[in-house]
């Protein structure tokens, strides 16, 4: 248990960060592991309603594929993964709709709620906000992001909303897409020219040493990625998390956390400490 006065320091160490984000847009990502367990789910909610409560525009993108796996088991359908995507049929776009939009997202609202947080519940389909197509035939309804519609997202920030936005999409011809929710938050954020995107994960972020927790590396410039990537630095399913990194930064975002989901307040401790948590991406060399 820390003590008063650790606490008052913390309280002003944030200060200038909560200065910096003040009116800002900030967009986290949030699912998979980070999503297990009420205990640190309640401590995510709070620190988005304390973000809130202090004038940052608060966004968030969630996924859900442990609660879409066990749908489809408990309905006797197969779940099967391409290249670490879930392949998508018509039947499991339409069930990823129904836990995506219908429960998970309207649990996050609801926790939201009852912290105080005016929150509300979107997703790709509302306001036409996440135009798709096809990523490949060999993922089935798995939706490669072509337009992001950000209207429905502003209007809900200028009247004090925190948008919970789950990540289904559409097409002209009304199919249902599952779209991959780091990609989402990426294509969102750098839509919304968001000041900060935060990507909850379950290691602690870019690691030299995948085998030593404690060799993190705590930045990134964008024009280093190839290197790592070519020293085996960043690779498997690393690569594409990283690049969701390096687009969000080329859209316009300032900078970009891989954040460990894992530890409590980890958005707090990530966003108004000295000292930070996870590896943060920007731009330059």
């Amino acid at each position: 248990m820390i003590g008063k006065e650790q606490q008052a320091e913390f309280l002003l160490e944030a200060m200038p960060y909560i200065e910096k984000y003040q009116n800002k847009v900030l967009v986290i990502k949030y699912g998979g592991n980070a999503m297990l367990g009420e205990e640190l789910k309640l401590s995510v909610m709070r620190d988005l309603t304390l973000l809130r409560f202090v004038g940052i525009k608060v966004v968030l993108v969630h996924g859900g594929g442990p609660e879409i796996s066990q749908t489809l088991k408990r309905m006797g359908i197969q779940s099967r993964f391409v290249n670490g995507l879930r392949y998508t049929d018509r039947e499991t776009a339409e069930v990823v709709r129904m836990v995506l939009a219908g429960k998970v997202n309207k649990e996050l609202v609801h926790m939201l709620g009852s912290m105080g947080a005016k929150a509300i519940g979107l997703c790709g389909i509302d306001g036409n906000l996440l135009l798709c197509e096809k990523e490949s035939d060999d993922l089935g309804f798995v939706g490669k992001i072509v337009a992001v519609n950000t209207g429905v997202i502003d209007d809900a920030l200028n009247c004090g909303y925190l948008p919970v936005i789950s990540t289904v999409g559409y097409d002209a011809e009304g199919n249902i897409y599952n779209v991959n929710a780091d990609t989402a938050a990426s294509a969102i954020a750098g839509a919304l020219q968001a000041e900060s995107l935060i990507l909850m994960t379950d290691i602690r972020g870019l690691l030299r040493d995948k085998e030593q927790e404690d060799s993190l590396i705590k930045k990134v410039y964008v024009s280093d990625i190839p290197s790592l990537i070519n020293e085996g630095v960043i690779s498997g399913g690393m690569i594409p998390k990283v690049q969701c990194c390096k687009d969000a930064i080329r859209n316009g975002v300032s900078r970009v956390f891989i954040n460990d989901g894992r530890v409590k307040h980890s958005i707090l401790l990530e966003l108004l400490s000295d000292e930070g948590l996870g590896t943060m991406f920007v731009k330059g060399d």
